[in-house]
């Protein structure tokens, strides 16, 4: 990557580009959107590409370091959080041949949450629900919330609320969260008398809405 640095910033959804030249403090040169939760990234050997694991996308996007883009989205295992770049790996052949399907590890929602409609808060978050056999693993990833504050996640719509994991927000308003359960099939659930949805409310009891669940992003099923 030469005299370039990239940062990812995972509460942002973003990768964030540095110059670095001798002499001089790193000057930011570049904001590159990606998809979310950015965690992990590695640089190709000619410095042409920068990959980046989305650890709430279960992907690998690709940036074109000559113009600091995305060209690309890989669909990878679940929740990536380091990756390693290794050019030359296959030295014969197409390098397919101990490669199997991802079975169960293929199975994810992805949701997006936002503020109530007419609410103004800066606040989002992105969930990756992923199959782990008879149950499955939730991940909240939030930004914009009140630092220091108690919120909990709450799956809301059936005979009863049902809170799934609280949480504290820490110094600039992040936070990531994770629990346990049969959970994808209820927040998919495609008839509306069995549809619920996920909400983030403030404090351990009661509370406000904070977040609240907006249309699935993505449904894959093997």
């Amino acid at each position: 990557m030469g005299r370039f640095a990239y940062i990812t910033v995972g509460g942002r959804n973003q990768v964030l580009v540095y110059r670095r030249d001798p002499g001089s403090p790193p000057k930011q040169v570049a904001t590159i959107a990606t998809g979310d939760l950015p965690h992990g990234i590695w640089g190709s050997d000619d410095g042409r590409r920068v990959y980046v694991g989305l650890e709430n996308g279960d992907a690998v996007q690709a940036i074109d370091a000559a113009t600091n883009r995305v060209v690309a989205a890989i669909p990878v295992g679940q929740l990536p959080q380091a990756l390693v770049y290794v050019p030359g790996a296959v030295v014969n052949g197409e390098g397919t041949e101990n490669l199997k399907p991802l079975g169960l590890a293929s199975e994810a929602l992805h949701l997006e949450l936002a503020p109530p409609s007419g609410h103004s808060s800066p606040a989002h978050a992105s969930v990756s629900i992923n199959s782990l056999g008879p149950i499955d693993n939730l991940q909240i990833a939030a930004s914009g919330l009140e630092p220091g504050q108690r919120y909990r996640v709450v799956l809301v719509g059936g005979m009863k609320e049902e809170d799934l994991v609280a949480f504290t927000a820490g110094p600039g308003g992040v936070a990531i969260a994770q629990t346990l359960g049969p959970l994808k099939h209820a927040v998919a659930a495609r008839q509306p008398a069995e549809s619920m949805r996920l909400e983030v409310r403030k404090g351990d009891t009661g509370g406000s809405v904070v977040l609240q669940q907006l249309e699935i992003k993505q449904h894959v099923t093997k």
